[in-house]
């Protein structure tokens, strides 16, 4: 079997350290001993993305954020979906994962970020919502493997109470804040539809197959 290499590795901010991994053509990125996302895992991610920006397909100019770059599937499946007049702006807090998107991982990307509807800040996605009342049609978040701070503690602000109601707020009636989730959370679920949102929640396939883990995508639009 053909072992991983390290390629690189980035501070997180607070504490933590993420590492890029390849072993042959696969690629992972670790946090301590958790695998935060892996190339030949992608079905999930994707979906994040379908369902979310489903009913802005034939929008004249919708305006998306998506928060976490990852492995670039979620913002290369909203490109797919959104039409010529789209406006994705992509929110990564570690520099070096951009970094990583425009290197060793630019075969996975295959250009998307090269796409004149892209837009990629060095920020935190949370201070990206609170600067932008009124501006989305979607938010999709995919910084955590659910809702609670995992890869920085100060993400638990974004699934709060408090985090939840200025993410409404940066949404356009009707807009949509797409979280994704390893898993099922009823108390977070409960705290959407507090914060004035219409809840679905479905369970998507990690694999693209019929087969394997299921995760969690909640879809909550602005009522």
């Amino acid at each position: 079997m053909i072992p991983w290499t390290l390629i690189d590795s980035a501070k997180l901010p607070g504490q933590g350290e993420l590492r890029l991994k390849r072993r042959g053509s696969e690629f992972s990125i670790m946090l301590g001993t958790n695998e935060l996302m892996n190339s030949r895992l992608s079905g999930s991610e994707e979906a994040l993305a379908t369902l979310a920006c489903a009913t802005l397909r034939e929008a004249p100019q919708p305006q998306v954020l998506i928060g976490g770059l990852g492995m670039g599937f979620t913002l290369r499946a909203a490109l797919e979906v959104l039409g010529p007049g789209a406006r994705v702006e992509l929110a990564e807090l570690v520099p070096e994962v951009v970094a990583w998107a425009k290197g060793p991982m630019a075969e996975v990307f295959a250009g998307c970020l090269d796409d004149p509807r892209v837009s990629v800040t060095v920020t935190d996605v949370g201070a990206a919502i609170a600067a932008a009342p009124a501006r989305y049609d979607a938010i999709l978040l995919d910084v955590d493997n659910g809702p609670e701070g995992l890869t920085i503690p100060a993400n638990d602000g974004l699934y709060s109470d408090a985090g939840l109601h200025v993410a409404r707020q940066a949404l356009r009636p009707g807009g949509v804040l797409a979280v994704w989730s390893q898993g099922p959370d009823r108390r977070f679920t409960q705290r959407l539809r507090q914060a004035g949102f219409s809840v679905e929640e479905k369970m998507v396939r990690a694999h693209k197959g019929r087969s394997g883990a299921r995760h969690v995508i909640w879809l909550a639009a602005r009522r």
